[in-house]
């Protein structure tokens, strides 16, 4: 089980060191009824009561619980010297139970791993036994079996064990660590099945039941309901995750997501955990998503992922002005990549991405998680805010060869004056940033430079309009109100900072 801590990650630390503001979700407003307080209703008549019954989890644990399977498996993996976990914050790290065989004998007696150090003649690298363990399920009579990547990553050998504890040795068909999906076969003949449903009908509050492998404990069964929808995580952010509070542990990893009905929905993938183990947060993948995977890797062996072609922020209130967009919502486009499909739809840098095939992109997250559950050559709407007003683009989805949806951050602000000393680029200059126009930032001091905006950055816009004077950008920022969104580039890389001015 990948064990998760949810903080944002600097993916262009570089550009800006004064901090990540930005919020996520969004928040609902009912407009009130003037006529609420004419008639005063009485409680008991304004509250029906309700009635509700739990879907029975004995009945879908014996009839889909012969299809999950234990996964175990074995390896040798590399250490150095230098590698030490430490006692930092929690963070994003393998959980499939993998650890060194001497380290666990030591702990019988008390003693911390590595207490006797290395053996004599062991000195940088070295390869080490590993095993994990997982959980997975069969959904086709003839051995198919679907799991996490991670549970079978860096995997020699791989053993499928069923609950009648017939087991099999099974072939990795195919892995996809961008979605964290893997598919196995093992050879066998009318092997029990679960029944594959959607996650589209899924509502936050509703049942859900897990079935696996807890830390090794085959066919433990846990239920809880389904917290949120849409998830984007930051180190998973082409998977829309469902959010669950059902108990979900190292092993549990690859195993079934039931919904009421007996239907897989999900499969189990991630914890947030500060210890390790479960503390009321899960996440599991869309069972649309897998099964999309699940078919590449069955026909090909390979995925391949679409993809739009831009680098993507967080929109917060600073941005929101900035842009006059109503409420801090979308992904603010820092750039878009040449020869891209999001260059041929006509997506450009200050243009933010509202709606995707119609669903909200709330945080600048959304949008790769959306993007991610189309194929390459699909087409996809987007609901974009331009200039002040809405525009829909449809853009023609490429392959990602190898890339993916990049995420930036913004950066932190102080009101005051904007605090920017300007001057044209040079023809040499221009050249050797390979832009067409801007300006020299010589100096910064106020809010600008609390933002994280440094001598020698290269204005290139205000608000979205280019800028190639200080008069341009003087009466860019006299039109605007309370703040402006500077996109500046340093080293290559662009990235807009929002600036307070008042």
């Amino acid at each position: 089980m990948n064990t998760i801590e949810l903080k944002s990650k600097k993916l262009v630390a570089a550009l800006l060191a004064a901090g990540v503001l930005g919020g996520m979700g969004a928040t609902a407003v009912d407009h009130m009824n003037t006529n609420a307080f004419a008639q005063p209703v009485p409680v008991a008549a304004a509250v029906a009561p309700a009635t509700q019954t739990l879907p029975s989890f004995t009945a879908i644990t014996s009839r889909n619980g012969p299809a999950v399977v234990n996964i175990s498996t074995s390896g040798m993996q590399s250490v150095s010297d230098d590698d030490d976990d430490g006692a930092a914050a929690p963070q994003a790290r393998p959980g499939r139970g993998q650890q060194n065989p001497m380290d666990e004998w030591l702990r019988q007696f008390g003693f911390p791993p590595g207490a006797f150090g290395q053996m004599p003649g062991q000195q940088g690298s070295q390869q080490v036994p590993v095993r994990g363990q997982g959980s997975g399920f069969i959904i086709s009579p003839d051995g198919l079996i679907m799991t996490n990547a991670h549970v079978v990553r860096g995997a020699k050998d791989v053993t499928v064990k069923l609950t009648d504890r017939r087991e099999f040795k099974a072939k990795v068909l195919g892995a996809d660590p961008k979605t964290d999906i893997a598919v196995l076969k093992i050879d066998a003949r009318g092997l029990p099945t679960v029944p594959l449903g959607s996650s589209k009908n899924l509502q936050p509050g509703e049942w859900v039941l897990a079935i696996g492998s807890p830390f090794g404990f085959e066919n433990s069964v846990t239920a809880g309901v389904v917290s949120a929808k849409g998830r984007s995580l930051p180190d998973d952010s082409a998977v829309p995750f469902i959010q669950t509070d059902v108990a979900v542990n190292p092993g549990n990893s690859g195993g079934p997501l039931f919904n009421s009905a007996g239907e897989v929905v999900g499969i189990n993938s991630q914890i947030y955990s500060r210890s390790g183990g479960y503390q009321g947060l899960s996440f599991s993948i869309p069972i649309e998503l897998a099964v999309r995977v699940k078919d590449q890797i069955v026909a090909t062996g390979k995925v391949e992922h679409a993809r739009l072609g831009v680098t993507v922020q967080e929109i917060n209130q600073a941005f929101a002005d900035s842009f006059k967009l109503p409420k801090p919502e979308g992904a603010l486009v820092a750039n878009v990549e040449k020869g891209s499909a999001a260059e041929k739809a006509g997506l450009k840098t200050g243009d933010v991405i509202l709606r995707a095939n119609g669903q909200p992109i709330v945080s600048s997250g959304d949008l790769p998680a959306q993007i991610g559950m189309v194929k390459p050559g699909d087409t996809v709407a987007l609901d974009v805010w331009r200039g002040g007003h809405a525009e829909q683009l449809t853009a023609k989805l490429s392959g990602d060869k190898g890339k993916t949806e990049r995420l930036a951050d913004a950066a932190n602000v102080q009101k005051g004056k904007l605090g920017l000393s300007l001057r044209p680029l040079s023809p040499q200059e221009k050249q050797q940033a390979h832009v067409e126009g801007g300006l020299l930032i010589e100096q910064t001091a106020g809010p600008a430079a609390m933002a994280g905006v440094q001598p020698g950055d290269v204005l290139m816009s205000i608000n979205g309009q280019p800028v190639n004077s200080a008069e341009q950008a003087s009466s860019v920022i006299a039109k605007s109100d309370k703040s402006v969104a500077l996109l500046i580039q340093r080293d290559g890389e662009r990235i807009f900072v929002p600036v307070r001015i008042g």
